[in-house]
């Protein structure tokens, strides 16, 4: 390990999404920074230069590493940390319910090598609670004990992956500790990089502050989703209605609907809340259901709209070319996860469709094992497909030149002006 010059030491366990510019903004403000992966390959692939994400380019990890980051898989970089912040995935087990898994190894690691004194905060999204009732007896089972050997605090992240506007260090942060102090420790931690720091009354308040914003979001997608699909059967235009609410001031805040929801905020962390409602009082959290039922039925419905249109030209969906446009969660990005073109690509296959897709910032899709066809020649690929299957617009697209080009195109992004061959979601 190198030198730390009388620096804290911050060790950010989990390199991805969330850990990498998290530890970029942490080497800004000083600090020494390892980046702790257990995964060899990234470690090497990381210190070589080289991102994998969309928000920090290979210029910005090279500036990190100039100044003294390091990714490291060796448990031993835990001990110099005066700081650890756990950020890992936490997605959906098969049932459903929190995958805790990495957030355990995480802490299991700390609880071997973590050094007296040292602040701890978890950042993976998940439900109320875990922080007291997962990570502490961890962090504890070899005899330490929070307050005196160390302090243990919850801050979720607020990433938005590809925002140009909002960054880590112009987006408030909350804290919520086990204990005022652990508070405290974890506010001025962030205080060195973050703008505005927002601290709460405990782990828990910020654990169920970060499920409110996006099951806030979740419900309210929903809401717009179910709206399009009975505006379209009363031949009235969603997106004319939805431009008209959003001239409002005050009182309305603009959705828009699409073909599903990605991402990992979105389609899961609602997920937890419910989760622990159910498991803790016995009840249901009704909104959540609901909206994960109307956003997971949206790729079938999209399918239906597309059988459809293909059935007005004397078309089977079975045999009919399908191109697909944009294939990534969110426009401008490459990030793929819970995309909602993986469920929907599923459904078109079944039912014997030619799929094939183009995205400007993904070179090759797989789904279920098996390689979707990227069109080499977008152009050609519009003038011939049966019908144009837009899901993501990218701002590369032209989209009246795709428009132009294509015998029918499904927008499901409201990106394209109502033209002849054009249809919305």
């Amino acid at each position: 390990m190198n030198s730390t010059e009388g620096r804290d030491v911050v060790v950010v366990l989990g390199q991805g999404y969330v850990g990498l510019p998290l530890a970029e903004a942490v080497v800004e403000s000083g600090a020494k920074v390892y980046g702790f992966e257990i995964n060899p390959a990234r470690v090497e692939t990381i210190n070589n230069g080289q991102s994998h994400i969309d928000d920090l380019s290979d210029d910005q990890l090279k500036s990190m590493l100039a100044a003294g980051y390091e990714a490291s898989a060796d448990t031993a970089v835990l001990g110099a940390a005066d700081f650890a912040i756990i950020a890992v995935p936490t997605p959906l087990d098969d049932g459903g319910g929190p995958d805790l898994r990495a957030v355990e190894a995480a802490a299991r690691a700390l609880a071997v090598e973590l050094k007296p004194g040292a602040t701890v905060v978890l950042e993976s999204t998940t439900y109320p609670g875990t922080t007291e009732d997962v990570v502490l007896p961890i962090l504890e089972s070899g005899g330490r004990v929070h307050g005196e050997d160390f302090f243990l605090a919850f801050s979720p992240e607020r990433v938005d992956p590809g925002s140009a506007e909002f960054g880590i260090r112009n987006t408030p942060k909350l804290v919520g500790g086990l204990t005022p102090e652990a508070t405290e420790k974890a506010t001025r931690f962030y205080e060195g990089f973050v703008d505005t720091v927002v601290p709460l009354a405990g782990a828990k308040e910020a654990e169920t502050a970060k499920l409110l914003e996006n099951t806030y979001r979740h419900v309210n997608i929903a809401l717009v989703n179910e709206m399009a699909r009975f505006c379209h059967d009363l031949d009235i235009d969603i997106w004319e209605v939805i431009r008209g609410a959003a001239s409002k001031p005050f009182g309305f805040q603009k959705f828009t609907p699409g073909p599903g929801v990605g991402g990992h905020c979105i389609p899961i962390d609602p997920n937890y809340l419910s989760f622990q409602v159910k498991k803790t009082l016995g009840y249901q959290f009704r909104f959540v259901e609901l909206a994960q039922e109307i956003n997971n039925s949206m790729p079938q419905y999209v399918v239906g709209r597309v059988s459809e249109l293909l059935n007005d030209q004397r078309k089977p969906l079975n045999g009919s070319k399908i191109l697909i446009l944009g294939i990534t969660y969110k426009p401008n990005i490459a990030d793929q996860r819970e995309s909602p073109a993986l469920p929907l690509v599923e459904i078109l296959r079944a039912r014997n469709a030619e799929v094939s897709f183009h995205d400007p910032l993904v070179k090759e899709w797989d789904v279920a094992g098996e390689r979707i066809s990227r069109v080499p020649d977008l152009d050609a690929a519009l003038e011939e497909a049966d019908l144009v299957l837009l899901l993501q617009a990218h701002a590369s697209y032209d989209m009246d030149h795709v428009a132009r080009l294509s015998k029918t195109l499904f927008d499901t992004r409201g990106a394209v002006a109502g033209q002849e061959g054009v249809y919305k979601l």
